[in-house]
């Protein structure tokens, strides 16, 4: 869901219903870090990290052959 949408949902909710729903959010957090295994979420961090420096490359590269091509 894009922020957009997600604006027009909270002008649409009670104040109340959208603090219940982070509290419920964060409480549900909590209880799946209790059943993942310890050091999967810094693995799951690393790995996100990873992946952002990988499209990170295939930008750079595509910008320095744009810029090979154009001169």
């Amino acid at each position: 869901m894009n922020e957009e949408k997600r604006k027009k949902l909270r002008e649409k909710l009670p104040p109340e219903a959208v603090e219940h729903m982070k509290a419920a959010r964060a409480e549900m957090r909590k209880g799946m870090e209790t059943i993942l295994p310890p050091g999967f979420l810094e693995h799951r961090r690393a790995a996100r990290k990873e992946m952002l420096l990988a499209f990170r490359s295939m930008i750079d590269a595509a910008i320095k052959h744009t810029e090979e091509k154009s001169a």
